[in-house]
């Protein structure tokens, strides 16, 4: 039987205990969960996709889990490209793209959305505040969008909070020493 994989791209500005714990979940669903750093169009990045990268594989390795891949070379802003580049690299074709559902809505306007459709199937994270609204329930059917609700439960943090407030208790232990020492996510606001 074909291993079932999950891919998790995410822009990780910085990654939080909120990723650290959608990985975590998501080792316990998935044979293999694939994970990358990616710079949405959408987003404006505070930090360099190399720095968010690296951030992001220390957590990864810090997880020590066979399961959890960090895979760069994955990596691209156009989703379609990052499944293609996936079904390729780990030679599989039952593959689930991992999404918040805060970014839900926005999958219709996507690059390739009739191609991406056809290529995988959506694993929603339900994020808090961030419910799947009837209307978008609707519209997922009428595309024919294959997808599953998660019911994985992730602690209420988020990158931009983590931007805006600089609580280091938002972030994995392990990146806490990397973000200070390097001056990562320094507000650049005059006090």
């Amino acid at each position: 039987m074909e291993k079932r994989i999950a891919l998790f791209g995410t822009s990780a500005d910085p990654p939080t205990i909120g990723h650290k714990k959608i990985l975590e979940e998501l080792s316990h669903v998935y044979d293999f969960t694939i994970s990358y750093v990616s710079n949405n169009p959408q987003k404006k990045h505070k930090e360099d996709i190399s720095i968010r990268s690296h951030l992001l594989k220390t957590l990864i390795e810090d997880l020590d889990n066979p399961n959890i891949l960090f895979n760069q070379s994955i990596s691209s802003q156009w989703a379609i490209e990052s499944i293609v580049n996936c079904k390729k690299i780990y030679k599989s074709d039952n593959l689930d793209f991992v999404i918040g559902s805060d970014l839900l809505k926005d999958i219709f306007c996507w690059k390739n959305f009739e191609k991406i459709i056809k290529e995988v199937n959506f694993f929603i994270i339900l994020r808090q505040g961030y419910p799947v609204e009837s209307n978008t329930l609707k519209m997922l059917e009428n595309h024919k969008v294959k997808f599953k609700i998660a019911t994985i439960k992730i602690p209420n943090i988020s990158s931009s909070n983590f931007r805006l407030c600089a609580d280091y208790s938002n972030l994995p232990t392990s990146l806490i020493d990397i973000v200070k020492k390097n001056n990562l996510y320094i507000s650049t606001k005059l006090v």
